[in-house]
């Protein structure tokens, strides 16, 4: 497995793989061929279905400036490898001066024509990749799940982490500050600060939780969707349900940050485990691969925050991935928004839940963490193609919103 930290990207929204991983593929082009002044790109699969909705050609073209050029989106081409497939080819004048295929295969890693892995340079670093394994070395050696990822990722994974709890603090503010319409043409409100605000006069402590904990999650997604700088936890998508969680247990509780850091270092090795032997990408597995996987990792880091042993740990994630198993990828208008920014809040709440049945149901369990994981894989490669990531199913099909770059699609 590579390093958390390429789990934990900080970037802008709304989409990891449909903004991020794009935005990537066109800068390491253009950097390479300083030269070029013209580009051809070539959106196909979920790219070219939601590409207008996710603001992949915004991004492509902002990216590959002052050089002009066109992206075309192709409906209509299969696709081979991954869902998100797109064909990038630059000139000089009339000159062709590289044409290469990439993917963009979630929480904004590429992976290029003839790589094996995505993102090959970066090192492989972690030598055990199930859940079982690794716990099971944290046990034979008395490691907390925190202290194993410092052991592979050297002492200065905490300062990244901080560094990535200070953007997730930020966005929750930021989110929390403002109020009107998000782009994109949906009509969507921005609805973080209403939740926040509207404290009942008789609030129990179990309503203000829930409205504390939706909030957070609502300010971080309405920030993702609108464009703005988040952390993928593990997916522009799912960004919002790791740090609603975390937020909260600080404010509540009065975890420290070191504490919280720490949280967030378990919660990558469960983000890992997943990446690893399945997918986070809502266009290969559907929503269950983000807000499925940004759950089970709240619920790690949860877990984490409480002490609670491996056992606990394990089901807590694996209560957290089962109850999104089949849960589809259908944004309205290939927008980030509806159902995505409600989802983040479910989830979060969902993190807590499993949570107490983990406190109290461990040592009863019969389904691991990596066999869900497996699971969750499978389910997604048998989801039809409306309800990953294309816009074509679902609330997107009936829901009465045009979206122009998906009308040719054929399933």
């Amino acid at each position: 497995m590579q390093s958390i930290k390429e789990l934990y990207r900080i970037g802008r929204g709304p989409s990891s793989s449909h903004t991020m991983g794009p935005e990537r593929a066109c800068r390491m082009m253009k950097e390479s061929y300083p030269q070029a002044d013209g580009y051809r790109v070539v959106l196909y699969g979920s790219l070219a279905m939601t590409g207008a909705g996710h603001g992949t050609d915004r991004v492509i073209r902002e990216t590959l400036a002052p050089m002009r050029g066109e992206v075309v989106f192709n409906c209509e081409t299969p696709t081979v490898r991954h869902p998100n497939m797109m064909d990038i080819t630059l000139f000089c004048g009339k000159t062709e001066l590289c044409a290469k295929r990439v993917w963009s295969v979630g929480g904004g890693a590429i992976l290029w024509d003839g790589e094996e892995q995505p993102d090959a340079a970066a090192n492989e670093i972690y030598d055990l990749s199930s859940f079982a394994e690794i716990t099971a070395e944290c046990a034979r050696r008395n490691l907390r799940l925190w202290q194993y990822a410092v052991e592979k990722e050297g002492a200065d994974i905490l300062e990244y982490l901080l560094t990535v709890w200070e953007t997730m603090k930020a966005a929750i503010d930021r989110g929390l500050s403002v109020t009107g319409i998000l782009p994109g043409g949906l009509g969507t409100q921005r609805r973080a600060q209403i939740i926040y605000q509207r404290k009942h006069i008789d609030e129990s402590p179990q309503t203000r939780e829930n409205r504390l904990v939706s909030a957070y999650a609502f300010a971080v997604s309405e920030e993702n969707a609108a464009g703005g700088v988040i952390v993928t936890a593990p997916t522009c998508g799912s960004s919002g349900v790791l740090p609603a969680v975390l937020r909260y247990m600080q404010e509540s509780r009065g975890f420290t940050d070191l504490q919280i850091i720490r949280a967030l270092a378990s919660a990558g090795i469960a983000g890992n485990v997943i990446k690893t032997n399945a997918s986070i990408s809502g266009a290969e597995c559907g929503c269950q691969a983000e807000i499925g996987s940004a759950c089970s990792m709240a619920a790690v880091a949860l877990a984490e925050l409480f002490e609670m042993g491996f056992d606990q740990m394990d089901y807590a994630a694996e209560v957290a991935m089962e109850h999104h198993l089949g849960l589809t990828c259908d944004p309205i208008g290939g927008l980030v928004q509806i159902p995505c920014i409600e989802r983040n809040a479910v989830a979060a709440m969902r993190a807590i839940n499993a949570l107490s049945l983990a406190n109290f149901l461990a040592d009863s369990r019969k389904i691991s963490f990596d066999l869900i994981v497996k699971t969750m894989y499978n389910t997604g490669m048998d989801l039809p193609l409306g309800y990953r990531e294309t816009s074509t199913g679902g609330l997107a099909k009936y829901y009465p919103v045009r979206n122009p770059a998906a009308e040719s699609v054929k399933e």
